[in-house]
């Protein structure tokens, strides 16, 4: 037989009321399951033992009850009661007394939500043949019977533990206390363990930004937990010396070439000036662009820190660069728009957004603010032929060309979205892009915090 999964037993409404956290979901397995055996107890214990010790004891009090009235009926004079009264109150802790020329109300009290009443009434109607009244919330130690008689009503005081088992509120109070008990422990021993979690998840999340803490993360709690953190800094050593040997690889290839390039730039200068020669030059500018963009797409964020920035300033700066390289930039940025980034990888991701833009359009746009969601949010904007929605995608691949419309900017080799992203997500953040409103591409830095 198939095994369905366990979410989809669970009602689909259900869900949505479930609580999210591994915290709350533990708590509720351990306390859930105990809170409803508990209740099982408690009903099996009313149900049987309370009220079964409860109909004997009023049974008895009712049949004590039914010898007092009997005998008062069979002599009732004055003498009689005082000797009945009397023995009442030695043998059988019952106080006994008669008012004249009384009678007992027609309805007796409703029982609906005590059970205790209605076991001492049945009990009284089988035991009883004359009219009776009941007083169970008059004293609070003591129960009220009355019994018409020939000559008045009989007054019967009995001890409340005649009647009832007084027990019950008692054990209440330690299943109460027994409850509170196992859920302050299980929420100690809980919170223990998923804050070693909570800690696990939140050094990937440092790791995924780039952010070392004040403290080295060190495994504890439980042991899957503990073998998930080593293999987390595993992964990490893995990762951190997969980024060191790129980027010294290509720093390394980088000056290589750049010997060469020098030496073949000094001869060009040297050369007798042609047109020949000024395509060389092209070609040695182009091939020291590319050996750059490789770097600076290897080099990411490197070890830079993060640091409280005034990012205002920093889309100035970029936008008053872009304009002397002869680009057309508006900027419209939040006045005191502040935020803990990377400057220099921040700057070197806008530097070729902008420079995409410029290269592809007319005007280019560049706005930053802070979005009522919070995080930071910078936006540039262009006129240019845009990119089709399916190929956003493919637009953020290393060395993506993309079609013809794209390519006028023949120094680029395709890295420039590469690197905005590579740098967005090391803040955390993410690159988005869609049509913008002047006609051309948009492309949209978003980070957190």
């Amino acid at each position: 037989m198939k095994i369905r999964p366990l979410r989809m037993l669970v009602p689909r409404g259900l869900k949505r009321w479930l609580p999210q956290s591994l915290f709350a979901r533990t708590l509720l397995i351990i306390v859930l399951p105990v809170a409803i055996m508990q209740g099982v107890v408690t009903w099996i214990f009313f149900d049987q033992h309370w009220q079964t010790v409860t109909s004997g004891l009023s049974d008895g009090l009712a049949g004590d009850v039914a010898w007092i009235a009997q005998t008062h009926e069979a002599n009732p004079g004055p003498a009689n009661l005082a000797r009945l009264a009397e023995r009442a109150e030695k043998t059988l802790s019952l106080s006994v007394k008669l008012v004249p020329g009384k009678t007992v109300p027609e309805r007796r009290p409703s029982a609906l939500f005590a059970p205790e009443d209605r076991a001492l009434n049945a009990a009284l109607e089988r035991r009883l043949d004359a009219p009776f009244w009941v007083d169970n919330r008059s004293y609070n130690s003591w129960i009220g019977i009355r019994v018409l008689a020939s000559d008045g009503v009989l007054k019967i005081y009995a001890p409340r533990e005649r009647a009832f088992a007084t027990s019950a509120p008692i054990f209440i109070l330690w299943m109460a206390v027994a409850t509170l008990l196992l859920t302050a422990i299980a929420i100690l021993f809980i919170r223990n363990q998923v804050r070693a979690i909570e800690r696990l998840a939140a050094a990937a999340d440092a790791f995924g930004r780039g952010i070392e803490g004040p403290e080295p993360f060190k495994p504890y709690g439980a042991r899957e937990v503990r073998q998930a953190a080593q293999a987390f800094l595993s992964m990490k050593a893995r990762i951190q010396r997969h980024i060191e040997q790129r980027t010294v690889l290509l720093a390394s290839v980088s000056h290589d070439l750049r010997t060469p390039l020098t030496r073949l730039k000094l001869e060009m200068a040297l050369a007798e000036p042609s047109d020949r020669t000024e395509a060389i030059k092209r070609d040695l500018a182009e091939m020291e662009h590319m050996i750059d963009e490789y770097l600076e797409f290897a080099r990411g964020e490197g070890g830079e820190a993060v640091e409280f920035t005034d990012v205002a300033g920093l889309l100035t700066l970029i936008c008053d660069d872009a304009r002397r390289a002869g680009a057309t930039v508006e900027l419209a940025v939040d006045a005191g728009l502040t935020g803990e980034v990377r400057p220099n990888a921040l700057k070197r991701a806008v530097d070729n957004l902008v420079a995409n833009a410029a290269g592809h359009a007319d005007r280019v746009r560049v706005t930053g603010s802070r979005p009522s969601a919070g995080g930071l949010e910078i936006a540039v904007d262009d006129d240019g032929p845009g990119i089709p929605a399916d190929k956003h995608e493919e637009a953020f691949k290393p060395f993506s060309r993309l079609d013809d419309s794209r390519n006028q900017n023949r120094k680029g080799v395709g890295l420039g979205l590469a690197i905005a992203r590579d740098v967005a997500r090391g803040h955390g953040g993410e690159v988005f892009l869609s049509r913008s409103t002047l006609g051309g591409l948009k492309a949209v830095i978003r980070l957190p915090g």
